[in-house]
């Protein structure tokens, strides 16, 4: 049976632990520089940045999916941008990521939000499909761009 519930401040050890063996899944280990005093202020502080839940099969945490809101000026609505989504090797094929994504899509409604958006890695053939067995498409005219680190710093002013 698979339960899917909001995270609780208890939870941010088990994020940290799914979110490291994400990275790791996504050859970037050495990546992830978050702790557990980093994600607890982002998720239960003052001014939450994210919303996570937590898959359980059986009693047994085995996925999470970490969330935010965006904003789409063009349609005047928020929607809803799935940061990571992540279930343990052990669970996957029981349905747990459909889970997942069916609980954020219904969430995403019932807030309101015309859009339900995230990125997944070129090279993931599997995740691909999947969500395309999900109904989601990919949006081929757009690319991400980031600014970081020194980059960053110069483009504030400030480096």
């Amino acid at each position: 049976m698979i339960e899917i519930r909001p995270s609780t401040p208890a939870d941010v050890a088990l994020i940290l632990h799914l979110v490291r063996e994400l990275a790791e899944f996504e050859r970037a280990a050495d990546k992830v520089v978050a702790t557990e005093p980093l994600l607890h202020d982002a998720l239960f502080g003052p001014h939450p940045a994210a919303e996570a839940v937590i898959a359980e099969l059986d009693g047994k945490p085995v996925g999470m999916a970490l969330f935010f809101h965006n904003f789409s000026t063009w349609t005047g609505w928020r929607g809803l941008y799935l940061e990571d989504l992540y279930v343990t090797p052990e669970a996957r094929g029981a349905g747990v990521g459909k889970a997942l994504l069916q609980h954020l899509a219904k969430l995403a409604v019932e807030r309101g939000c015309t859009r339900f958006e995230w990125s997944v890695l070129d090279w993931n053939e599997k995740a691909i499909a999947f969500y395309r067995s999900m109904g989601a498409a990919p949006m081929e005219e757009w690319t991400v761009y980031r600014v970081t680190g020194d980059a960053l710093a110069k483009l504030a002013g400030q480096g």
